[in-house]
């Protein structure tokens, strides 16, 4: 059997459980605008988050809401849609994935993803 037509990685784990990890690492990349995964994490998240950058350009009602059903948490929405969408001067390629050596346990290849752009989020008291 072949592969055709199947998108994703499954990471060895059910739905639910793999849907938590995505969310969990778009919402720590978008809060620390780096963080350090697996190369296959790293290259699985990069998708969702573009998309979730894209929708959060329009910055809508709408698309505020759909970014809050989808991270799962209202301070990374609003963090993505008020800080740092404003200052990503691109309309697409917004993460880069960079290569950063092996994990030590499992000899796992590791890697940096960041934003391409520099951010800076203003924090409030």
């Amino acid at each position: 059997m072949h592969r055709h037509g199947i998108k994703g990685r499954k990471f060895g784990r059910e739905t639910d459980q793999r849907r938590a990890l995505t969310r969990g690492l778009m919402c720590s990349l978008i809060e620390h605008q780096s963080i350090t995964t697996s190369l296959a994490k790293a290259k699985e998240i990069r998708r969702s988050t573009e998309k979730m950058i894209t929708l959060a350009k329009k910055g809508t009602l709408a698309s505020r809401r759909l970014l809050i059903a989808r991270l799962g948490n209202i301070e990374v929405a609003d963090l993505l849609v008020d800080q740092i969408v404003p200052q990503i001067k691109r309309d697409s390629g917004y993460l880069k994935i960079e290569r950063a050596g092996l994990r030590r346990g499992d000899n796992t290849e590791l890697a940096t993803i960041s934003f391409v752009d520099d951010i800076e989020l203003k924090e409030d008291k």
